[in-house]
């Protein structure tokens, strides 16, 4: 008897880029946030953490900057044309990506972003500017290689709660993915996945850039027919 094929629906697509630029660029953007956040009335100083408002594309003025922003956008790109290969009835040339909101955190003295989710927008980001470096960050005695990652909770999360756990059910005990923050690494994720930054401990500040975004055709309907030309 042949068996029958194993299916797997339901997948999240996660995107993982790399800036070719970063080494340069990213010393430039941690003084620039830096300036903001001592020059920001409402900031706490000494504060383990600080976020900055979502409109960094209004207030930073900056060629480095610019080029960040172009990378980023084309990381989305890239990664909603892989996750919607499938899905899509024809190819979806022009895409149009809309920034939402973009912003800085910078974290320290353990502290932590608490579990959440992003709203008005499909797919979300975070890219690394500056942390211990990995050897340093993972020698963290209290927080070991959690220390400073972000951690997504996967579809299967929620069923763990009082579930019964055997080897049938194994594939649902790897319910979190830590992803080490890394200078120059850009995660792309869609805006519903739970995630969180774990508590941080270093010698350089956790900083990091985050947004939401939004993706819509190049004209037309942004619905999924066999009528919408692109």
């Amino acid at each position: 008897m042949t068996p029958s094929p194993l299916m797997q629906p339901w997948s999240t697509p996660m995107g993982v880029h790399h800036w070719p630029q970063a080494e340069a660029v990213n010393p430039l953007l941690v003084r620039v946030f830096q300036s903001m956040r001592a020059t920001d009335p409402d900031a706490k100083a000494g504060a383990a953490f600080y976020a900055s408002r979502d409109d960094l594309l209004q207030r930073v003025r900056l060629t480095e900057w610019d080029q960040l922003i172009a990378f980023i956008v084309d990381s989305i790109r890239q990664t909603v044309v892989l996750a919607n290969q499938t899905a899509w009835p024809e190819a979806k040339p022009g895409l149009q990506i809309a920034l939402r909101g973009i912003w800085f955190q910078i974290a320290n003295q353990g502290s932590h972003h608490d579990v959440h989710t992003h709203g008005n927008c499909s797919w979300s980001g975070v890219y690394c500017v500056q942390v211990d470096d990995q050897a340093r960050r993972e020698a963290q005695e209290a927080l070991g290689p959690a220390n400073g990652a972000t951690r997504f909770y996967g579809p299967h999360f929620n069923h763990l709660g009082g579930a019964y756990m055997d080897f049938g059910n194994a594939y649902l005990q790897a319910a979190h993915l830590d992803m080490a923050p890394l200078p120059g690494q850009l995660v792309v994720f869609p805006s519903w996945l739970p995630h969180q930054a774990m508590p941080y401990q270093g010698e350089a500040d956790r900083i990091i850039v985050s947004f939401n975004a939004s993706v819509h055709a190049a004209s037309g309907s942004d619905q999924l027919h066999p009528y919408a030309h692109v």
